[in-house]
């Protein structure tokens, strides 16, 4: 809230003024009521009680410099050491302006000279306005950190339901689908080799290769709703989708990394994997590209995974769209694990995607030597079907 209009009218301003002399105390009292201002001022000039003093609520604090064993700047220094947002003017008789300008780099919001108090009320006013306004930036910027933290938790807290939904669709698929189905080969496979009529066994070849394609596709699909590969480790389920994604789409797909001993906290894992599956996504259906390259390294106790390819690449326009909700995804996905996602592209340039993940102290304190690995250690595996 600021002071304007009536406000100016009707407030009372609590100030406090560190001055030694009773006479100029009363001189700047009379100035601030000629200004047509109110003001509840209290008067201090031991150094002791100025400290206690500062300890209370004010809208302002008005001080003298040459004070009885102290200066004016050592209160701004107590009070910027409350680290508080009090404006606070020096106003004094005698002041060099190289003091002046070092008070006001240090925080003093104005400094007067004693002899010409025309613009005391003025910067007073000017002084208490700035400050309840940064006052207000404060609570804002504070409430809009509150406000994205809360966001982060929501979209941690979906991704993770969406983990669990997924897990129970690819159980049902499992259970249900994939036994109905296995149940019906076997059948189809009974009655081929009990069958004499040769119209009906080509019938049940076909019906077979049917089921089998069903089959295929009911774990295809288990795999991208619960990517059990993950149980034998980060580095095995990217080599299986570099391979199944070359085989799939005729794209060139090259994998490089470390050691395969990789251990990572919790979480990491599944959040590498499905940054890599949107990632070859984008790639399969938008970046009419012939090569990708997978890379993942951990070094200095920080995972870094990048997935390249050599396609069109994207307008600037395409990386700043409102409705990315997939790149968008993928940064909350990051930050739930404490990373972060880079994505660069530029037309004809093909695209990166860098995701880094600094690890837990603890979590690095437990891999293995072995896994501390740099570029010179790492070799290169090429996905093949």
């Amino acid at each position: 809230m600021t002071i304007s209009g009536l406000e100016q009218a009707s407030r009372v301003l609590r100030v406090l003024h560190v001055e030694d002399s009773e006479l100029d105390h009363q001189l700047i009292v009379a100035q601030l009521a000629r200004s047509g201002l109110k003001v509840d001022m209290e008067r201090q000039d031991a150094l002791p009680a100025v400290l206690a003093a500062l300890e209370r609520p004010w809208d302002a604090i008005l001080s003298d410099y040459n004070l009885p064993g102290y200066s004016g700047l050592d209160v701004l220094e107590a009070l910027k050491a409350r680290r508080s947002t009090v404006p606070f003017i020096l106003v004094s008789g005698e002041i060099g302006e190289d003091i002046a300008v070092g008070a006001m780099r240090d925080g003093a919001s104005d400094y007067l000279l004693k002899n010409n108090l025309n613009r005391l009320a003025p910067a007073l006013l000017h002084a208490v306005d700035a400050a309840e306004n940064e006052r207000a930036r404060l609570v804002a910027d504070h409430e809009l950190v509150k406000s994205k933290q809360r966001l982060h938790e929501l979209a941690g807290h979906l991704q993770t339901s969406v983990e669990l939904e997924r897990a129970a669709i690819a159980r049902e698929i499992h259970d249900d689908v994939g036994g109905s189905l296995t149940a019906i080969k076997f059948d189809l496979a009974w009655i081929d080799r009990h069958a004499r009529d040769p119209e009906v066994r080509q019938r049940v070849s076909a019906a077979l290769e049917t089921v089998n394609s069903a089959i295929d596709a009911s774990q295809r699909i288990m795999h991208n709703l619960r990517p059990a590969i993950l149980e034998q480790g980060l580095v095995a389920a990217l080599q299986w989708m570099t391979a199944r994604f070359e085989r799939r789409t005729g794209i060139e797909a090259g994998l490089r990394l470390g050691d395969e001993r990789l251990a990572l906290p919790p979480g990491v894992p599944l959040v590498a994997y499905r940054t890599a599956q949107e990632a070859l996504t984008n790639v399969s259906k938008h970046a009419l590209a012939t090569r990708v390259d997978v890379e993942l390294s951990l070094d200095s106790g920080v995972l870094t995974l990048e997935i390249r390819d050599n396609g069109r690449g994207m307008a600037p326009q395409d990386l700043a769209k409102e409705r990315s909700f997939g790149i968008r995804g993928l940064h909350e996905r990051a930050a739930t694990v404490g990373g972060w996602v880079d994505l660069s592209s530029a037309p004809g340039g093909g695209t990166s995607l860098i995701l880094t993940v600094p690890l837990a102290q603890d979590a690095i304190d437990a891999l293995d030597d072995a896994t501390d690995f740099g570029k010179d250690d790492c070799h290169s595996i090429w996905g093949r079907a």
